[in-house]
């Protein structure tokens, strides 16, 4: 009898512990590399964070970086031969703007996350994270059902809301005594690293020069300018024997038809193509639809899978039924004129004039993330002692 009981209480056990089946789990995440690149083609050093923020003040920062020209604030310049030993190095080649890691689950859900930048270093982020410096750890990310939950705002435009416009599920990390929630996990940062297109200028910065510097085909590239309110874009592939490539600028080329234009039309269709959401896709085109599109010559393309996670490794725990990962290579060019613009206005640096200097100082704040780079270019081949002075204290050079 005993025997009997006994069998059929391990067949209730057995039944009962049918492991139930797991939770279907989707991640997506789109955001950009973006880098400042000379006629020649060399990337620039310069301070991304310099200038206001264009995030909430809930979102967490590094807390000490560097102000720079726009806050005219001179610094103290970095002396460390290695990267990320203080947190005022927050000077690089590459801008990493913006990555947003999107959940979607048929269930609540737990899931450990963390994304690695060896050649960098993380400069923003939310919710809180257990570890932050050359990547982050969130710890344990709780993937919630869809329903009402309250998200932080401030008031005020950012380029930060428009990627809670999507449909994925909210999440939420506890890494204090009050839990926060997100629609998305959120980090930036800052590194050295070699984008897989080089840009140049050729021909008197009237040719663009396109190199594909890795074995992967590179498809679209977008050549995009705006010069004086008058746009173009052109469409390229740096594939096969078309891995390097001399093209006309935009404007230049007689070949592009200026009808019906519609460059954010064509970034869309091409960031559905790799798989993203559309309300994904719109929420990245929102969030840069006043840098992407504003006046300047910059190339944009999709950073090859390969590429992305050698860059950024990502570790999901379970691991995801899916997984897409977006990154946009930007490359702003500063062209020959731009550069003889900010060079006039250098030379009025060392004028007698305080009315011409100060002057000559608010126009090379207009020229925003692009004047640093320039005026590094001026410091090192200016004779005048004025102007290298007045240089390192709008650049704390």
């Amino acid at each position: 009898m005993r025997a009997l009981i006994a069998l059929a209480v391990a067949a209730l056990v057995t039944v009962g512990a049918s492991p139930q089946e797991a939770p279907k789990v989707v991640v997506h995440e789109w955001g950009t590399f973006t880098s400042v690149a000379g006629s020649d083609g060399a990337s620039l050093d310069w301070r991304p964070l310099a200038g206001p923020s264009d995030l909430p003040s809930f979102v967490y920062d590094i807390g000490d970086a560097p102000k720079g020209l726009r806050h005219g604030q001179a610094i103290e310049k970095c002396t460390h031969k290695e990267p990320n030993q203080c947190k005022g190095c927050t000077e690089g080649t590459i801008r990493m703007e913006t990555p947003v890691l999107y959940f979607y689950s048929d269930r609540e859900t737990t899931m450990s996350v963390k994304v690695d930048f060896p050649k960098g270093k993380i400069t923003e982020w939310y919710p809180a994270a257990r570890n932050v410096g050359q990547g982050i750890d969130w710890g344990l990310v709780r993937i919630l059902p869809r329903g009402d939950v309250s998200y932080p705002t401030e008031k005020g435009d950012s380029h930060y809301y428009p990627a809670r416009e999507t449909d994925a599920n909210p999440i939420r990390v506890c890494m204090g005594k009050t839990p926060e929630h997100e629609k998305f996990l959120f980090y930036r940062g800052v590194g050295t690293i070699d984008l897989p297109i080089s840009v140049s200028l050729e021909e008197d910065g009237k040719k663009i020069r396109l190199r594909n510097r890795g074995e992967d085909p590179i498809r679209p590239v977008i050549v995009f300018e705006n010069r004086g309110g008058k746009k173009a874009y052109g469409i390229y592939a740096l594939v096969g024997e078309k891995r390097d490539i001399q093209v006309a600028r935009p404007l230049d080329d007689g070949s592009i038809s200026y009808a019906d234009l519609d460059v954010e039309g064509a970034l869309l269709k091409h960031l559905l193509e790799t798989g993203l959401y559309e309300k994904e896709a719109k929420a990245m085109l929102k969030t840069w639809r006043d840098s992407w599109f504003e006046p300047g010559l910059r190339v944009f393309y999709i950073v090859p899978k390969r590429a992305t996670a050698g860059t950024l490794p990502l570790s999901i725990s379970p691991a995801p039924a899916e997984l897409v990962r977006v990154l946009v290579g930007r490359s702003e060019i500063i062209t020959p004129e731009m550069e003889a613009a900010i060079g006039v206005l250098a030379a009025k640096l060392g004028d007698e004039s305080f009315e011409n200097r100060e002057s000559a100082m608010k126009s090379l704040a207009a020229y925003g993330r692009f004047a640093e780079p320039v005026l590094k270019k001026i410091l090192a081949t200016t004779t005048d002692a004025e102007v290298k002075v007045r240089i390192r204290r709008l650049i704390g050079g």
